[in-house]
């Protein structure tokens, strides 16, 4: 028998079994996921690189232009030609002199046949008057606006998953404290049991305690109810598997943070503002250049050719010759058709158009000016509102302890005498939801109080994951 387990343990050592034990995600993990997964900064991203290609295409406007073109048809024209009077003066002996009058030469001279031509031309812009210089300046400005309001939007992500992580603590630390009071209710009912037995409570007492285990069932099943929708929440915000999120375990402890020298100064939106204004002061330089001439260098080389062409008349040339004009041209060729220089444009006057420009752009300035001054105050405000509400936070985390630490005392006082005989189960039953409740408002208080800490965080622009 030994020899049969020692062949199966040899096979089975014969194959590579691998055991996979999941494990609960971090606070990082979920984090770095939930960024990954979050709509606006996918869309600041998508941002992001359409500005890149924005600066690219500014990049790629000193960048020779080619361009081939080409064209093959069928030519027909015709040309009326009526002659005014001719007087032809007389060389004697040879010619006596003629006077041919208006009209004489009424006759329709036709051109037909086929031609082709085709052309490479390549142009430059070699001084652009400054405008490009500028306008990428305006885009640098405007991308970095745009990754400074990241930072709101990831901060905005951290404090949507600590909340989530932080109500998963909370119902775990109210599943313990419904454990907690399970167990002294099972121990306070097989107390009121030998109570009944004795005659010291009467049927009425005992019932009280059946109902108040039952009472703790339908909690316990609203516990199971809320833990479940928050392993959905974190599914959907961080696409991570339920089953590992389910066995997450955190602790719900109080956040100390001191507010030291920080100020609204790093806040993301006033960078943005900020990045927005130079934005701006580029875009004014760049419109201020309309009247700056533009250089540009161009060379091209084309071919042209006429084939099967018939030059022909539909009278006779000379009145009473009796010749009509009937001419194959042979095939004709130009090649090459070189050209090769530099021009610029100067726009002397455009309507006024680079000034009205001008003058919106300082408009947009004004408006960001107003936009900041306005943004730091409510800046400002926040900062001394989430700093009163995390001291009051803190202090009511203090009063909630207190009040615990009573309440547990006063139960264990209750429980003494409930087994005394001194009080009755109603009143043992009211202790127990005391110590109960202020357990669970003790719990709610810290998460208050985590909720204010990250929020003065966020004032400052300080919210970083170590400090969570």
């Amino acid at each position: 028998m030994k020899n049969y387990k020692t062949l199966i343990f040899t096979a089975m050592m014969g194959f590579p079994l691998s055991f996979s034990a999941q494990t609960a995600p971090s606070f990082k993990e979920l984090v770095d996921a939930a960024m990954t997964k979050d709509a606006a900064i996918e869309q600041q991203n998508l941002e992001s690189k359409a500005n890149g290609l924005d600066q690219q295409k500014l990049k790629d406007i000193f960048l020779p232009k080619v361009e081939i073109s080409g064209k093959g048809e069928y030519l027909n024209a015709t040309a009326k030609f009526l002659s005014p009077e001719i007087a032809i003066p007389a060389i004697k002996p040879i010619f006596p002199g003629a006077v041919f009058p208006e009209g004489t030469f009424d006759n329709n001279f036709t051109l037909s046949g086929f031609d082709a031509a085709a052309k490479v031309e390549a142009k430059a812009l070699l001084y652009s008057g400054g405008k490009v210089k500028y306008l990428k300046q305006a885009l640098t400005e405007k991308n970095n606006a745009t990754q400074a309001l990241q930072v709101k939007n990831q901060d905005e992500v951290i404090t949507q998953i600590s909340k989530a992580y932080d109500q998963f603590a909370l119902v775990i630390e109210s599943k313990k404290v419904l454990d907690e009071s399970k167990k002294r209710l099972d121990a306070n009912k097989k107390t009121a049991e030998k109570a009944l037995g004795y005659g010291l409570i009467t049927p009425y007492d005992y019932k009280k305690i059946e109902l108040a285990q039952a009472t703790l069932d339908s909690k316990m099943v609203e516990y199971e109810g809320k833990k479940e929708l928050l392993i959905t929440q974190l599914n959907v915000l961080t696409g991570i598997d339920k089953e590992r999120i389910a066995l997450i375990h955190p602790d719900l402890e109080k956040i100390d943070y001191l507010l030291t020298n920080e100020t609204i100064e790093n806040r993301a939106e006033l960078k943005a503002l900020d990045f927005g204004i130079k934005a701006i002061d580029a875009k004014i330089k760049a419109e201020k250049t309309w009247w700056i001439p533009k250089v540009q260098a161009m060379t091209s080389l084309s071919y042209m050719g006429f084939y099967n062409t018939n030059l022909s008349s539909s009278k006779e040339l000379m009145p009473g010759t009796g010749a009509k004009l009937d001419y194959d041209l042979t095939n004709l060729n130009l090649l090459p058709i070189f050209q090769a220089g530099i021009g610029f444009k100067w726009d002397v006057f455009d309507g006024n158009e680079g000034k009205h420009e001008v003058e919106k752009a300082k408009i947009e300035r004004e408006i960001l000016e107003s936009k900041k001054s306005d943004a730091e105050r409510k800046l400002q405000l926040n900062l001394a509102n989430n700093q009163t509400n995390y001291n009051i936070a803190n202090a009511q985390v203090d009063l909630k302890a207190k009040a615990k630490q009573i309440a547990k005392n006063a139960m264990t006082q209750a429980e003494k005498e409930f087994r005394y005989g001194l009080i009755k189960s109603t009143q043992l039953i009211e202790a127990e939801n005391d110590l109960e409740n202020a357990e669970l408002e003790y719990q709610t208080a810290v998460f208050n109080q985590r909720r204010a800490a990250v929020e003065l965080m966020k004032s400052t622009q300080n919210l970083n994951l170590e400090k969570l």
